[in-house]
């Protein structure tokens, strides 16, 4: 007997789980709906910045001919779900439609996060999201003039790179220490400062954006900085951060994380056995990833569960990162800290141009993990060795 999976969000995670079912689900047994808010399907949001470098939406596309002509599958663009009923197991649309379920899997993503500063809202004041924001910023942008970018974690990086792309001069404000706070610390951080300034980035550490000014006709003048800095620009993006889209938890009378989220189990399930979340929006065990690699596993997970398979809890460890923006070397991998006394770290190079740190189990001298930044080995190489005891040559293979 067929059943009908109802999918809210046509995201990254949200296409990589129905692409998932269909392909494993080799008996039919799955129905699909996908309500998508945006008008575009499924698009690849980690390359966004390739969009203003010559790539087209069809390019980024993540979805081919076979998926789109899939009679298992029901896509509808630009068709947001407003409610659901738990009861009658039914969701409805923006549209008036009544979806009926078997099983519902909410993949809301996330949207971007404005911080309560003055001007935020003047016209020439964007976010880093969507095509449609990048097709904004593009017609906002005038070429040799200073731009502004409110953060400096991985998105604010992408949002500085795509206005060096369009010929403006990026100024990156982070509240933060130093760049990429979540990632990296104070001594890969110093590479990369090095290596985005000496293209010409303009970098502001330890200071928050206080205010956006406007011009007497209301569009964006300068943003003045909380250390009295004042960077004259037409154009500002927030990149500073995302909060999970979970505005159906009401509706749906489910539990948010502490943080936000719809809070679900290891197994990515709320408190209702036909219904999951996965991706930006789900709170594991009450703790949100804004990265797109734990949500693939999440979405795995579930297309194993739909399908009746066994599969392991959610692990939440913190997956690797690599920065592949501006020529610059960066990566992380595994454990990037030691904590609560089961680790010792060891720093192999800290200078200007390069850094390496590894993070060692203190019982067994396994390695957990480390950081690469500037003029070193490579991940892969570091993550050959994570689980077990480096060799004695390591610090010559991360410094060739």
């Amino acid at each position: 007997m067929t059943r009908t999976l109802v999918v809210i969000g046509h995201g990254m995670v949200g296409h990589r789980l129905v692409d998932q079912l269909l392909r494993l689900d080799t008996e039919a047994v799955w129905r699909i709906v996908v309500l998508a808010e945006e008008r575009h399907p499924a698009y690849d949001r980690v390359a966004l910045t390739s969009y203003l470098d010559g790539k087209d939406k069809e390019d980024l596309s993540l979805t081919g001919h076979d998926f789109l002509g899939d009679p298992r599958v029901d896509l509808r663009l630009a068709c947001p779900a407003v409610a659901v009923d738990r009861t009658a197991r039914t969701v409805v649309t923006a549209g008036g439609d009544r979806i009926p379920y078997d099983a519902l899997v909410l993949a809301t993503g996330s949207r971007p996060f404005v911080p309560p500063v003055p001007g935020s809202r003047l016209t020439g004041c964007f976010v880093y999201r969507t095509f449609d924001d990048l097709d904004a910023i593009r017609d906002a942008s005038r070429a040799g003039r200073p731009g502004v970018v409110v953060g400096g974690g991985l998105l604010g990086l992408e949002a500085a790179n795509a206005l060096r792309l369009l010929g403006m001069r990026p100024h990156i404000v982070e509240t933060a220490p130093h760049l990429m706070p979540a990632q990296l610390d104070a001594g890969a951080a110093r590479v990369l400062h090095r290596q985005v300034t000496e293209l010409g980035l303009r970098v502001h550490c330890a200071t928050a954006t206080a205010s956006v000014d406007a011009h007497p006709d209301g569009t964006v003048r300068a943003v003045t900085l909380s250390d009295g800095t004042v960077v004259e620009t037409d154009l500002v993006v927030f990149a500073a951060g995302i909060r999970p889209r979970d505005e159906l938890a009401a509706a749906l009378g489910l539990e948010r994380g502490e943080r936000g989220g719809f809070l679900v189990d290891g197994h990515c399930r709320t408190e209702d056995r036909h219904v999951w979340a996965v991706g930006e929006c789900a709170a594991v065990r009450g703790r949100c990833h804004g990265l797109v690699e734990p949500g693939f596993r999440m979405a795995d997970s579930v297309v194993r569960q739909l399908l009746g398979r066994d599969t392991d809890p959610f692990d939440d460890a913190a997956p690797p990162v690599t920065l592949k923006l501006f020529g610059v070397n960066v990566a992380t991998l595994g454990a990037t800290r030691a904590e609560d006394g089961q680790g010792v770290e060891a720093v192999f190079a800290e200078g200007a141009t390069r850094y390496a740190k590894i993070v060692l189990r203190s019982d067994t001298g396994e390695l957990m993990g480390g950081i690469l930044a500037g003029g070193t080995g490579s991940r892969n190489t570091l993550g050959s060795f994570i689980g077990r005891q480096p060799p004695a040559d390591l610090e010559q293979l991360l410094l060739p």
